[in-house]
């Protein structure tokens, strides 16, 4: 175990992983034609959070981040986190999508954009799971082109082995396989 992470337990029966906010039994979830099984509890989520906040607490002191969660999937992982960010913050969202069923299409959408001036700004994106990097390597270079004063990222779940573009998280709740998870906002369909 690393820092209160709970060890990933390889099951060759499994389809699938969710991340267990309902419920901390051990029962299979079924969502439309995959089989889930629980994976993370709410207890090791919530203490990884906190711990992430206290850490971005003391690096944005005084400086007034903007948060740009990722919707949909990042949603409840922005709520929790930006909870536990003790200094001034603003938070705002953009809607990407680079999904569909279980497979990263490759492809990344704008559907809700930027609407904030961020130039000079120091920013957080708030994902909630890096793991092609599609949808980062597609987003960054318009961030970057609104000259922030900073951007950094901070990621619910990491991928490293299904990484295709060179995106580098710089907080990391949990890495976890090349599996394809739901719950805590990540879905199946919509589901999860």
């Amino acid at each position: 175990e690393q820092s209160g992470v709970p060890e990933y337990q390889s099951r060759t029966e499994a389809t699938c992983e969710t991340l267990s906010q309902l419920s901390t039994s051990a029962m299979d979830i079924r969502i439309g034609d995959k089989n889930f099984h629980p994976f993370l509890d709410r207890a090791a989520i919530a203490a990884r959070i906190q711990e992430m906040g206290q850490v971005i607490t003391e690096e944005y002191r005084g400086k007034n981040p903007l948060c740009l969660a990722v919707l949909n999937g990042a949603f409840i992982f922005a709520a929790d986190l930006f909870r536990e960010i003790n200094t001034p913050t603003e938070i705002c969202f953009v809607r990407l999508a680079s999904y569909t069923g279980t497979s990263s299409t490759g492809t990344v959408t704008t559907t809700a954009g930027l609407d904030k001036d961020i130039g000079g700004r120091h920013i957080l994106i708030m994902e909630d799971i890096i793991d092609t990097g599609a949808t980062l390597a597609h987003f960054l270079p318009s961030l970057q082109a609104q000259h922030p004063a900073s951007v950094k990222i901070a990621t619910f779940l990491s991928k490293p082995e299904a990484r295709q573009h060179h995106i580098r998280a710089d907080y990391i709740a949990f890495e976890i396989p090349n599996r394809f998870v739901v719950g805590y906002g990540l879905d199946y369909e919509g589901q999860g």
